[in-house]
Parts: C-alpha cells; sequence; structure tokens
C-alpha cells in the first residue's frame, strides 16, 4: 500500500501532479461516438454543445478491422473541434488486447492535453488502475501535458466488483466508476441477453390469497446491488459513480426508469449510445424544479446548516440541510451548461 505522504507525488520526472480534488463538472451524459465512422465524426462539433461529455469510443462496437481507424479518428475529431466545457474522453481496448499500447501512446502524444479522462475497461483490481497510472505519468512527461488526465473504470467483471473498494482509492487519478452489466452478466454466468434494465422473470410473487386466483408479480432490478455497491465505494473515495449502458433504443421509458434508479442512488449520469438517450439523461440527472425549490427554502431557513426549522410541515435539520445542499449544488451546475434550466431553478 502506498504511503499517504507519497500518494499524490507524480509518478514520472515531469509529469503534472495529481489532483487532490476532482474538477467541477456537470456530467449528466457520457456520449458514445464511434470516430471510424466519418460521417459521425463530423457530427462532434455540434454534439459538444450538446452534451456534457463526448467519449471517443475504441473497444466494443468497433470492429476489428477498424480499431486503428477509430483511433485515427479519435485523434482527428479531438484536433478539429473546439469543445468548450464539454469533457473529452477516451475509451480504450482492454489492457490485454493488442491495441491498447498503441491506444495511450498514440493519443497521448497526439491530444494528450485535450483529453480529460481515459475509460478503461473490464477493471479487476487496483493492479489495472496502477499499470495505467505509471503509463500516463511517463507519456505526460515525454509530451508536455500540462494537466493530469484521470481514469474511470468500468465495473464489468465479477472479480472487478469483488474489488471495488480497493479500485475506487488505486490511484489519484481515478474519475469514478461505470456499471457495465453486459460484459458484467457474463463474468458472473447471468442468464440474460439484456444490456442494462431489469428482466421480467426476475421477479417476486405476492402472497397467495386463501381463495386462489392469480397473484400479483413485482419486476425485481438485477443491478441494484452491483450499483449500490459501486456507488458507497466511490463516494468513500470522493469519486463519481455513473450507471452505463441501457441497450434498448426503443423502450425510452424503460431507459428513463433505469437512469432514473440510478440518480436517485446516487449516480451522476449514465452512458448516452443513442442520440434519443441525451435528452434523457439530461432530464433525469437534473434535480426536478420543484426540489431545488424546497431545498433553496432550507438552505435559506438554515444559514450555517445548524438547528431546525419547520418547512411546510416537515422536519429540517442539519442532515437535511446536506441533501438540500447537494440538489442545489447541482442545479447551479446545471445552470450554468443551460440558462434556460437556470431561469426555471431561478439560479
Amino acid at each position: 500500500m502506498k504511503m499517504p505522504r507519497q500518494f499524490f507525488k507524480p509518478l514520472a520526472i515531469g509529469a503534472p501532479a495529481p489532483l487532490r480534488d476532482l474538477p467541477v463538472r456537470l456530467e449528466r451524459m457520457i456520449h458514445f461516438v464511434p470516430p471510424h465512422l466519418d460521417k459521425i465524426r463530423a457530427k462532434v462539433p455540434q454534439l459538444a454543445a450538446e452534451v456534457d461529455v463526448v467519449l471517443g469510443n475504441l473497444e466494443d462496437a468497433i470492429p476489428a478491422d477498424a480499431k486503428e481507424a477509430a483511433r485515427r479518428g479519435l485523434i482527428e475529431m479531438v484536433r478539429a473541434t473546439d469543445f468548450g466545457t464539454t469533457g473529452v474522453w477516451t475509451r480504450i481496448n482492454a489492457l490485454n488486447s493488442p491495441w491498447v499500447l498503441d491506444d495511450v501512446t498514440e493519443i497521448i502524444a497526439a491530444v494528450g492535453n485535450k483529453l480529460d479522462v481515459v475509460m478503461l475497461p473490464k477493471v479487476d483490481g487496483p493492479w489495472d488502475i496502477h499499470y495505467l497510472d505509471q503509463l500516463l505519468a511517463q507519456l505526460e512527461a515525454r509530451h508536455g501535458v500540462r494537466k493530469p488526465i484521470l481514469i474511470h473504470a468500468i465495473l464489468e467483471t465479477a472479480e472487478g466488483v469483488n474489488n471495488v473498494e480497493a479500485i475506487a482509492t488505486a490511484s489519484p487519478r481515478m474519475h469514478g466508476m461505470s456499471l457495465g452489466p453486459a460484459d458484467l452478466a457474463a463474468s458472473r454466468a447471468m442468464k440474460t441477453t439484456r444490456v442494462g434494465g431489469g428482466h421480467p422473470d426476475y421477479k417476486v410473487l405476492a402472497d397467495a390469497a386463501p381463495a386462489g386466483g392469480t397473484r400479483a408479480a413485482f419486476q425485481q432490478d438485477l443491478w441494484h446491488y452491483t450499483l449500490g455497491k459501486m456507488v458507497d465505494a466511490c463516494a468513500a473515495a470522493g469519486i463519481k459513480p455513473f450507471y452505463g449502458p441501457f441497450g434498448d433504443f426503443a423502450d425510452p421509458a424503460a431507459c428513463e426508469a433505469q437512469f432514473r434508479n440510478a440518480f436517485l442512488m446516487g449516480c451522476a449520469g449514465a452512458w448516452s449510445l443513442h442520440p434519443s438517450q441525451v435528452e434523457i439523461a439530461k432530464r433525469v440527472f437534473s434535480p426536478d424544479p420543484a426540489e431545488v425549490a424546497f431545498a433553496r427554502k432550507i438552505l435559506a431557513a438554515m444559514p450555517d446548516g445548524t438547528g431546525a426549522v419547520m418547512i411546510e410541515g416537515k422536519m429540517q435539520d442539519d442532515a437535511t440541510w446536506k441533501q438540500a445542499k447537494v440538489v442545489v449544488d447541482l442545479a447551479r451546475l446545471v445552470a450554468a451548461k443551460d440558462p434556460e434550466m437556470g431561469k426555471i431553478y431561478g439560479l
């Protein structure tokens, strides 16, 4: 275990010092772009104004014979686009793949100063983070990268779930974690081919009535335990948890329900794989205006966060003051990105 005094030292001579606190950024949706497709890449400048994070995807969903084209396309896309306050991420290939080393070395050399986060798939334990951490530091030093590039881990193996707390605290580069339900399902030998969301056969039955008849059934959430475990590990480490992909583009209602569950449990955002999911993520991961209005009343009534007051018949104390601050702080981030929402919030 690295001692606290050493934890925030650069891992290479000339590399930027690690951050002690995450940048305060709005990241309601991580929008995936396949950078090997010219027509998609051409839309990125417009997309950058509409989403919170643009991610150039190099891993799953990119054919093996298009991996190098995707890497070249990502570099071209990042060079050509003014992203403003929108985050610039990439998901590299897994550490056991034949493409990952070129992914990291070529991208950092070409666009390291514009890249905010590297998303690392199939993280099994802190050792995977340590490897990428050291490599990024060496490349930052070599290429004069001025700010540390952060790491975002995808939780998509049973071993990774087992080591989630160690992964969350593996490096000061850790930005957050995303749930990867498809690969995790395969790793666990779960009997589902769905990408995220529930399953109609994963349910509980109401008690049988004495007279018999049809029993009510209630569908359960396959991912509740894992998501809760990931959220706790991220919150304890001071990094951000995210829901990952929802694969059924034809069912926006189910997508919204899954995103909302994740939002209520503490997630900062989710992946958007299709343009229709961008608006869902914006709506879900922005606080409700009525909640913001009530939270502002709590903060106004308790300026120093101590004591207890009654507001609209409900008792408020220092614990609810903290809850209210979470809501209002998020609303301020949303308002800064979207002035129309700022008007609605009264901010």
